[in-house]
């Protein structure tokens, strides 16, 4: 095949997608300026808003308009909301901080933290996903996924406040229920038993309710799968079970000491 055939082949199945990856980068440099406006005290809000909203205007245009939508409305009801959004986030940030030990201040926790990051995120993603904004709340959470290996889906429902320590390999799915004070670690899903297309609309995904710490490495999947509060799931359990309030669930560890015969196979 002829490089000009090459060419017109790759083309014609271009045309078969309508993406535009310059969204991409604008919508993750709107991340990390409303980031930045929010919480770094050498950033003036009064002198950078209508910047953020310019850049989300730029957005909009290149978003294709639900029925019925309109996007200044939708940033309208975003900057009414913001306040309260900053809120938690300060919640969120403070209850690193008194839970981790390592942690040496809030101010290391707002800049340091993957955890943190995803969280401020998914809050912020979460009120477009909310407004039903195509495609922007999605490529805001990839961006946190990306950036810190956590993947919170926009249509997560997460209380306040929540803490995620260390965060390396944290899904949480789209129909999840993580209500108040609940601490999760690294490698912790809570995912769906199956994935079929036609679940989209279903509940899939577990609820975690109120002061619940959930330890790194465990799975727990399915809609009607509910943590009661004040229960403590530990490292590397695999769930797919409700359990009751003031649970607590660990994986046997089965200990035993080398026989003589061992030592020899040495």
């Amino acid at each position: 095949m002829s490089i000009d055939k090459i060419i017109q082949s790759i083309k014609n199945n271009k045309q078969n997608h309508q993406v535009d990856f310059r969204l991409k980068t604008i919508t993750e440099d709107f991340c990390n300026d409303l980031f930045h406006i929010l919480f770094d005290s050498k950033i003036s809000v009064a002198e950078n808003i209508n910047a953020l909203a310019d850049s989300f205007k730029e957005i909009s245009k290149m978003v294709e308009e639900p029925e019925g939508i309109r996007f200044e409305l939708i940033w309208k009801k975003f900057m009414v909301n913001l306040p309260d959004l900053l809120q938690q986030l300060n919640q969120d940030a403070k209850c690193i901080y008194l839970h981790d030990p390592a942690a040496r201040s809030v101010e290391e926790v707002i800049l340091a933290y993957p955890g943190f990051f995803a969280i401020a995120v998914y809050r912020l993603s979460r009120e477009f996903h909310l407004q039903q904004m195509p495609l922007v709340p999605r490529m805001m959470s990839e961006y946190a996924h990306r950036l810190t290996g956590i993947d919170i889906h926009p249509g997560a429902s997460i209380g306040s406040p929540f803490f995620i320590d260390h965060g390396t390999g944290v899904v949480i799915g789209e129909s999840a229920i993580i209500k108040n004070k609940v601490k999760i670690y690294q490698g912790v899903t809570l995912g769906a038993l199956q994935v079929s297309k036609d679940m989209k609309d279903q509940k899939r995904h577990p609820t975690v309710e109120d002061n619940v710490t959930i330890y790194a490495g465990s799975t727990i999947l399915g809609g009607e799968t509910v943590i009661g509060k004040n229960s403590t799931i530990g490292g590397n359990v695999w769930l797919t079970k409700s359990v009751p309030e003031n649970s607590i669930v660990y994986q046997v560890t089965d200990t035993k000491l080398k026989t003589k015969t061992d030592h020899e196979d040495k």
